[in-house]
């Protein structure tokens, strides 16, 4: 009797100290004073910073870092989340985790790291801040993993560490759940604001992850691929398919052949436990392999299937706080989808067997789906860790032997290339994706090529091979049409980075014998101090010129362009300027007298910035603050009001025409939001130019200008259907005028980001008529200057395209137009498109200093 009381105690004891620890540990609601999901209520990030500093506090089964800071300087938090005994030795089982990652260790010792390590998974609550529920479902899903006594909780947190971070993108958050609150109990409560939800990128933070411009993408890129090296990666997302409720893996074809397959076979995998947990829960509308595919790389979700890991995504539907109603007599016979009809609603689909069937969707439900298909990750990597932890190592294996045998045995960046400045760019690129580089401490040869000092190598026999091919070599989007159109990609079919960052990569058909230093953060340049002179000559080829050049006249340094063709820049001895070629890999060398020569002013530059939020509008933006020019936003209302004579130069970002001239219409936003140029605006930008001034126009924003101007020039591939015609994001190859002041320090070939963008023709009186030529003199030519045009043969370099030789072969892509004393520039393509084409940089600029080049 007195054995059975004292276990009968002891039992009461355990559970009440395990009460006690569910008490202390704080539920979300408790800080926000509304459960995360409830109609209408949406928690800022100030909210979530304390309920994440209390769930730390609270429990040693939780420990949050800052991993970094947003653009406008916001905390990024992580949490690793846990049982105590492994929170406890997190170091010890990151250490496992890199061991098995990198494929640095054979079979049988990955076998005993692999059951002594921990499943390691990535959970995200997304960064489009429009959808809304992802962030506010991360709060319960840490309370839940941190605070949970269910068995299948106890052995996730046995098994797993669960890197959560909350949002990558709180910026976004704060400008989202602003708006909401504002346009509550009006009829724009469910709009979006008129301004990006991330301050230079907008949705396209999810276009940055191989890029790592921001500095979001950054901070992430160094945890995943160069600390932790998750198993699975969860990105979560709210866009799903109307009518459904979550779209979940498998995606739809095509994958990318630099993919290993046991990370598409592991995604299936994931998707398929998804699937049968919704269904086991009675959760119908989980619908796959619609819309979302694996061939692209630059997503938060797919950078990681070139480092051996599961990438998921999920696409939730009901993307408001505010609740709807969906008519179930209106079910359609499929569901939407981008490719093919899509799946039909019936139940006969094998992925789509359970469809939802309409009624009310409250703001619950979603945040009620991420948690569901969460948990279906994390049992997974619960049940199945060792291995998870052994797929990981066996693909790691695969790739170093890959390279090993492969007839490429490293990829080698010559030192002596004119975008030196740009290779170590790029080498800064794969490091943040946790790629091996070396640098040469000492002149090398391979072959009959000698390297320079300070060439870099790239071993292709390491763990995070397919990546380096991926991003290294050409992409070939296979040619998939359905009844004779082109089915798109999901986003683009090309982006091979030396051909858009113009630097040279030599491929090394032998393993080169060269005395090199790894390098295991990021390069930093530094250059040795200049030899005295009084005067040099700064070449105009390489973008870092540009930067140097317009630091220095925000000093006050004069600058100074040889008067002549294919001039470079002339630049007086001072202490700034040492500075600058210790920091920059800048081609520069002694002038002992001035040459024939022109002033260089900082053009004053206007930044067209419409209602209608534009990522191409933050991009330019993020760029001439990159490169210190000097501008000003101009919205619709001060350029209709026609005060431009402040401004040498105006950019107009790549928008439609009619976004830039309606802009919103009324009653459709809050009225200080509505109207665009109109008129008025378009009478000013006229004016503006005829006096002397120049526009810059880039891709859509082209057909505003040539419209609304009457210039001789239109789109010649305006009429052409996208069954004759189509490159829906790849690389193309232009042909460069370079005795053009806009051409000036480019290459006479370069590859340019075709977007489903526009090519050029003059506008021209026809001797045509009723299909004879009549015998009157020739019509007069317009004037145009052709700045680039895309090449006659060999368009494609990397990506897909149809019908480019028929209806691009020759065309023009950037023209130089008159118009009255002053003139217009038009860019068939986005020479900036997410800041990815550092090779076609130069025209931009150029196109902008220009208007500041005056006779001395």
């Amino acid at each position: 009797m007195h054995i059975r009381y004292s276990v009968f105690y002891i039992l009461i004891l355990i559970l009440t100290q395990i009460n006690t620890v569910i008490a202390q540990i704080p539920h979300p609601k408790d800080i926000f004073g509304f459960t995360p999901g409830d109609d209408y209520q949406l928690a800022d990030y100030s909210q979530m910073l304390e309920y994440y500093k209390a769930l730390d506090a609270s429990t040693d089964r939780v420990k949050m870092v800052e991993i970094g800071r947003s653009v406008l300087d916001k905390p990024l938090l992580l949490l690793f989340i846990s049982s105590e005994e492994n929170i406890e030795k997190l170091n010890e089982y990151k250490e496992i985790n890199k061991q098995l990652a990198l494929g640095e260790i054979d079979r049988s010792a990955a076998e005993a790291l692999a059951r002594e390590g921990k499943s390691i998974v990535w959970v995200d609550g997304g960064l489009h801040a429009t959808e809304v529920a992802c962030a506010q479902m991360m709060t319960l899903l840490a309370h839940n993993v941190a605070a949970e006594e269910s068995d299948e909780m106890k052995a996730i947190r046995e098994n797993v560490i669960l890197l959560h971070m909350p949002v990558m993108n709180p910026d976004g958050l704060d400008i989202i759940a602003n708006w909401y609150r504002k346009n509550r109990n009006t009829p724009f409560e469910t709009t979006r604001p008129p301004w990006l939800y991330h301050h230079y990128v907008g949705h396209d933070n999810n276009r940055d992850w191989f890029m790592c411009n921001m500095p979001e993408s950054k901070s992430v890129n160094q945890v995943l691929y160069n600390e932790w090296y998750p198993q699975i990666v969860y990105n979560h997302h709210q866009t799903g398919p109307s009518w459904t409720r979550i779209f979940i893996p498998p995606f739809a074809d095509p994958v990318n052949p630099n993919i290993h397959p046991g990370v598409t076979t592991g995604v299936n995998m994931i998707g398929t436990s998804m699937a049968n947990r919704f269904a086991m829960e009675k959760m119908p509308g989980a619908v796959s392999t619609v819309i979302y595919s694996m061939w692209w790389n630059g997503g938060m979700r797919t950078v990681p299937y070139f480092h051996n890991m599961i990438g998921i995504l999920t696409e939730t539907s009901h993307a408001s706080a505010t609740p709807r109603f969906y008519d179930p007599d209106s079910i359609p016979d499929r569901i939407a989808a981008r490719r093919g009809s899509g799946h039909p609603t019936d139940g006969t689909n094998i992925f789509y067997p359970y469809p939802w069937k309409g009624g009310e969707s409250t703001f619950e439900q979603p945040v009620a789906y991420m948690l569901t298909a969460t948990m279906a990750v994390l049992r997974s990597a619960s049940d199945l860790k060792q291995q998870w932890l052994l797929n990981m190592h066996q693909m790691a294996t695969d790739a170093v032997e890959a390279g090993s045998a492969d007839s490429v045995k490293a990829y080698v960046l010559p030192r002596d290339q004119a975008q030196y400045d740009e290779a170590i760019n790029l080498v800064n690129i794969l490091r943040l994706g946790g790629v091996e580089v070396h640098r040469a401490i000492a002149p090398f040869q391979i072959g009959d090529r000698f390297f320079e000092e300070g060439s870099f190598v790239i071993p292709t026999a390491q763990a995070f091979r397919n990546y380096i091919i991926d991003l290294l070599e050409k992409q070939e989007y296979p040619d998939r049409r359905v009844n004779g159109r082109p089915d798109p990609p999901y986003d683009i079919a090309g982006w091979t980075l030396p051909m858009q960052m113009d630097v040279e990569v030599f491929r090394a058909l032998e393993d080169p014998s060269a005395s090199t230093e790894q390098i295991f953060d990021l390069y930093q340049y530094r250059g040795l101090g200049l030899p005295s002179s009084p005067y040099y000559r700064l070449s105009s080829e390489s973008n870092a010129s540009i930067l140097a050049i317009n630091e220095l006249m925000s000093t006050g340094v004069d600058i100074r362009l040889e008067d002549k063709e294919s001039p470079n820049y002339l630049v007086p001895s001072s202490t700034r300027l040492q500075s600058l070629a210790r920091k920059y890999p800048l081609k520069i060398e002694e002038v002992a007298e001035l040459p024939s020569h022109k002033v260089v002013k900082k053009p004053r530059v206007g930044l067209y910035k419409s209602w209608y939020a534009s990522m191409d509008e933050g991009w330019t933006r993020w760029l001439l603050e990159e490169y210190q020019f000097d501008f000003d936003t101009l919205h619709d209302a001060q350029i209709r009001a026609g005060e431009l004579d402040a401004y040498d130069v105006i950019v107009l970002p790549h928008q439609s025409a009619f976004r830039i001239l309606q802009g919103h219409r009324p009653l459709m936003m809050p009225e200080p939001y509505t109207g665009g140029l109109g008129l008025d605006g378009t009478l000013a930008l006229r004016r503006f130019v005829e006096r002397g001034g120049r526009i810059v126009a880039l891709d859509g924003a082209t057909e505003y200008v040539m419209e609304q101007f009457g210039l001789p020039v239109r789109n010649a591939l305006g009429s052409v259907s996208s069954s004759q015609f189509f490159i829906p994001g790849s690389l193309v190859k232009i042909e460069v005028d370079t005795s053009t002041f806009i051409g000036n320090g480019m290459s006479s070939e370069a590859i340019a980001s075709f977007v489903r963008s526009r090519a050029f023709e003059r506008v021209r009186l026809s001797r045509k008529q009723e299909g004879g030529m009549t015998q009157i003199p020739e019509p007069p030519t317009p004037d145009m200057t052709v700045i680039a045009r895309y090449a006659e043969d060999d368009i494609l370099q990397s990506g897909w395209a149809l019908g480019e030789d028929r209806y691009l072969s020759g065309k023009p892509a950037v023209v130089q137009v008159p118009f009255g004393e002053g003139d217009v520039v038009l860019f068939g393509f986005r020479p900036q498109f997410r800041g990815q084409p550092r090779g076609t940089y130069k025209l931009f600029f150029n196109s902008l200093l220009e208007t500041g080049i005056k006779d001395d």
